[in-house]
């Protein structure tokens, strides 16, 4: 067993919500500008991130920024001036996944931290290994990754890893604005229909029965999964491998549900470091307020976690 204390890691939808979720328990926040960072709860602008780091600081707390957008190279020359305003707030991370982040921040001489992320290609350790030489300090591994595979990468990782347990996660993303394409064929008016998270725009299947969160930002158009993945019951693998950062995803959800949530999983957590049998004991007891707390529209499941990996 490991003694190690994993990070909490949480994705705030406001400055106010900031102190919420660290009273809760968490440990660490990521926030971002929409311009610059993918599917984010909310868009933080510059103020709102040093008023973070701020908030963060009276906590003991980490603020990671998100920079992982799909950039052309007519947003690239923006990346200087950004990157180096984030390491002068006192900003702890930079998560990206364009090598040309990785690359300004060497040219602009700054000391920030990076972490590796580029959503589904986060497979397996030599490739972290890689990009830790680089100059990456941590890899947020794919989604789409089962238990025995997580394990493996963090028993031979030389950087740290960290994996999503709670929350929906991206099926699909495109540059292209494909539901406001689809409203101009329908002929519809694009201002006052809205496509944006607000909308709560779905796409249904009906042979599996499942919907499909489905909005647009400056980044494009984002299909993410039917259930939100919950593994709060299951959590002894990657405790005992000493993963380094657990996190909670709060895309397209509410601030109440956010900071229950991360509360949740603190409890769950301490309760294992404590002592392993409370933790076994209490699990159903977890998963059952987990599932309380969901929305009527949205179902949990184990995500990817006990999925058979076909080579």
């Amino acid at each position: 067993m490991s003694d190690k204390k994993p990070e909490l890691l949480v994705t705030p939808i406001s400055v106010e919500h900031v102190r919420e979720v660290f009273e809760a328990g968490a440990t660490a926040v990521m926030i971002g500008e929409e311009r610059y960072g993918l599917r984010l709860p909310e868009s933080f602008n510059r103020d709102e991130i040093a008023e973070t780091v701020k908030i963060a600081r009276q906590f003991n707390g980490f603020v990671y920024v998100a920079v992982n957008a799909l950039f052309h190279n007519d947003t690239l020359p923006e990346l200087p001036d950004y990157l180096t305003f984030l390491e002068k707030v006192g900003v702890d991370a930079v998560v990206f996944g364009d090598p040309g982040v990785l690359m300004i921040a060497k040219q602009e001489g700054l000391s920030i931290d990076l972490h590796w992320n580029t959503e589904m290609t986060a497979t397996n350790w030599y490739t972290a290994n890689y990009w830790g030489r680089k100059g990456a300090k941590r890899a947020v591994l794919a989604r789409e990754l089962n238990m025995d595979s997580i394990v493996e990468i963090k028993e031979n990782a030389e950087v740290e890893i960290e994996v999503q347990v709670h929350g929906m996660t991206c099926m699909f993303q495109s540059k292209r604005t494909l539901v406001g394409n689809y409203m101009e064929f329908q002929g519809k008016n694009l201002s006052v229909e809205g496509r944006s998270k607000d909308r709560s725009l779905v796409i249904y299947d009906p042979e599996r029965d499942a919907r499909y969160p489905i909005y647009e930002d400056e980044n494009g158009t984002h299909i993410m999964s039917a259930k939100d993945m919950c593994i709060i019951d299951e959590l002894e693998d990657m405790l005992e491998a000493g993963v380094d950062s657990f996190k909670i995803d709060g895309i397209l959800k509410t601030a109440d549900y956010i900071t229950k949530v991360t509360a949740l999983y603190r409890e769950a957590i301490d309760d294992y470091l404590s002592d392993e049998s409370i933790y076994t004991d209490k699990k159903d007891d977890y998963l059952e307020r987990a599932q309380k707390l969901q929305p009527e529209s949205r179902d949990l499941d184990t995500g990817f976690f006990f999925k058979e990996t076909v080579y």
